[in-house]
Order: structure tokens, then C-alpha cells, then sequence
């Protein structure tokens, strides 16, 4: 039976959050002189920045919820989804002693950020089928395993995991499994977001950098229980999303038509990419994608990567990656930037002789 305080480190059950003056004041006042800013105003003009943010984003948080049909206290805002990955080891991995269990290919930072906390990694292939080795998984837990991380749709192969299968670990693990739907907006697949309730031991991450085009701003979603929730705002810096990040995405926020816009072009454009890639000899395999990338798996992929730098288009070489031999990462660019990587790659085929 899962149980938090089980696998909840000892001294951050213990810890006193840093408690910011935005923290210890939650109201409206025409007169701030509680945080030592600058009352006078800001160098940059055309915004007003001199003031601290709302450190819990209360504000994005509520009409998030709205559209996620979430209450705001089951809702972690960051820098990214990176410091919520993050922030789920440092709570629940004790440095030198735990471990997480990752399944690749998958998105790298999980281990990375594993590492830099001193945290071991329990790599458990998918299947040839992309699919969770549920066995091997089983296996591969211990007394130590704190989080699991299922990436889906998976980030280089871009396939869904099924549900059912990340419903066999939740039923089973009694620690927490942590599902990245970076890329959730581009499949056909619901989001878990709707089972938060129904597992204690959830986590859902998503973000605004992909669909939403915000990658800039920096700003990540984790989706869980209040309980867990709170221990992540414990956690986390007083003010790590800034306040212009905060008026952007409310802004955005405003505008879900143009994002579905957005990523109704992309699918097609996705669609159309791969019937085109299917042409070529050298084009072995293009993986089933519901993101807004495509693995293209090839006979010469350095050749191919490298002739591409050359012509300034910039993919990404996956191909040491496990179940990923000979695959680039091509992400959906705009219809034009689609039409040159294809006259590229047929430029480059009279050159390929292999």
C-alpha cells in the first residue's frame, strides 16, 4: 500500500520552508515596504518588474485549473519541468542510499538530475515495441526505488506508452510514478490528468514549451495530489517563476484557440513529412509519432546529420541511443522549413551512394 510519508526523506518532512514577505502577506495593498525592492520602479520601461512575483502563481494556477478541470492546490508550477523532476528526487531520494528506475530511450534529465543529487539510476529498456518490460521492471525495484519515470508520448521515439501498463505500476509500486506528457498536446491519447485522484502516487508533468510555443519563458506544470504538491512548493526557491513569465501565460492562457491552431498545422505537417521521408532508400524506418518530432531511422545517419550541420539544418543524432540505431530526431518545423529539409535530403542523395 502506497503510503507518502514512506518514502518522504526525513529531513524534508522536517523542514521549515523559507517563508518570502509575498508569502507572509496574501492580500491586495496600495503600499508594499515589506521586501526591500525597488519602490522608485524598474530599468526596463515597458513592463513594471520592480516587484517580487506571486511566489505560488496563484493567479495562473486558478485559471489553469479551469482548463485542466484541476483545483489549483493539485497544480506545482517551475522553471521548467526540469525543476520538477528535480525537486521529486531531492524530496523523496536520500543522496547515497535510493534509487529511481528510468526506461530508455527516454529524456535524458531524469538521470541527469538523479546524478547531481547523488541519486543511483536503474535503466530498464522498453521493449522492442517500445512498450514498458513490466517484468524487468519488477525486477529492477528495490526496498530503495522511490520514482519511476514514464515519458509518453516518449521523447526520442515519440510513441505512447499504454495506460494500462502505467496503471499496472501505480497499482504496484509503492513509490511514485512520474508520467512526462511534455508532448501530450500533439496525441490522440488522453492525458492522466483525470486519475490524479484515483492514485496517490501520481505525478503528471506537462509544459508550456512545446504546443503552447513558450519555451523561452521557462515555465513547467506537475499535476499531483495536494500532499505532494505542497512538499514541492516546500521546496522550492521562493520565487522561481518570475512575474512576466506569470503575465505571459496568463495571456496565453486566453488564447487555447491559436495553440489548437498551431497544432493542427503540425500534425499535418507531420503527416506529410513522413510520407515524403518514406521515399527515400536510405530511410529504413520512421517511428509512429504523437509529438510534434519524428525518429527517422536511416542507413547513414552521421553521413546524413553532418551533411545537414553543413546546409545549416540542425536535428538531433539519436542513433547511439538504445532501440534507437540509425535514428535522427527531426522535429515539425513550419511548412518552409519542411519543403528545404526534404530538397536537402534529396540533394543529398545523389551525393549518398550506399
Amino acid at each position: 500500500m502506497f503510503d507518502l510519508k514512506n518514502i518522504l526523506r526525513p529531513n524534508i518532512a522536517s523542514l521549515t520552508p523559507y517563508s518570502s514577505a509575498r508569502e507572509d502577506f496574501k492580500g491586495e495593498a496600495d503600499i508594499f515596504l515589506d521586501a526591500n525592492e525597488n519602490a522608485i520602479g524598474s530599468a526596463i520601461t515597458t513592463h513594471l518588474l520592480n516587484r517580487y512575483p506571486d511566489p505560488l502563481q496563484l493567479k495562473v494556477k486558478e485559471k489553469l485549473g479551469l482548463m485542466k478541470d484541476i483545483p489549483a492546490a493539485n497544480i506545482f508550477l517551475g522553471n521548467g519541468s526540469d525543476e520538477a523532476i528535480d525537486i521529486l528526487i531531492r524530496a523523496f531520494c536520500n543522496p547515497g542510499k535510493e534509487n529511481i528506475v528510468v526506461l530508455p530511450p527516454t529524456y535524458g534529465m531524469y538521470e541527469v538530475a538523479a546524478r547531481i543529487n547523488d541519486i543511483a539510476v536503474k535503466a530498464v529498456n522498453l521493449t522492442d515495441d517500445l512498450q514498458l518490460n513490466l517484468s524487468s521492471i519488477s525486477s529492477a525495484i528495490d526496498s530503495n526505488t522511490k520514482l519511476i519515470f514514464v515519458c509518453t508520448p516518449n521523447n526520442p521515439t515519440g510513441g505512447i506508452i499504454e495506460r494500462t501498463d502505467i496503471e499496472k505500476l501505480l497499482n504496484s509500486f509503492n513509490g511514485i510514478v512520474v508520467v512526462d506528457e511534455a508532448y501530450i498536446d500533439f496525441a490522440d491519447e488522453e492525458s492522466m490528468l483525470k486519475d490524479i485522484g484515483q492514485y496517490p502516487n501520481l505525478v503528471v508533468l506537462q509544459t508550456f514549451s512545446k504546443a503552447w510555443g513558450l519555451a523561452g519563458l521557462r515555465v513547467g506544470m506537475a499535476f499531483a495530489s495536494r500532499e505532494i504538491i505542497s512538499i514541492m512548493n516546500k521546496i522550492k526557491a521562493p520565487y522561481n517563476v518570475g512575474d512576466l513569465a506569470q503575465q505571459l501565460v496568463l495571456n496565453a492562457l486566453e488564447n487555447k484557440a491559436k495553440v489548437n491552431e498551431m497544432i493542427g498545422i503540425l500534425k499535418k505537417e507531420r503527416a506529410t513529412l513522413i510520407d515524403k521521408l518514406k521515399a527515400f532508400s536510405f530511410v529504413k524506418d520512421i517511428l509512429p509519432s504523437q509529438a510534434n518530432f519524428l525518429l527517422v531511422k536511416t542507413t547513414c545517419p552521421n553521413e546524413l546529420y553532418e551533411f545537414l550541420i553543413a546546409n545549416k539544418v540542425v536535428v538531433r543524432n539519436r542513433s547511439t541511443l538504445p532501440l534507437c540505431e540509425g535514428g535522427l530526431r527531426m522535429t515539425i518545423g513550419t511548412p518552409d522549413e519542411n519543403k528545404k529539409l526534404i530538397e536537402l535530403i534529396q540533394i543529398f542523395k545523389k551525393t549518398y551512394n550506399k
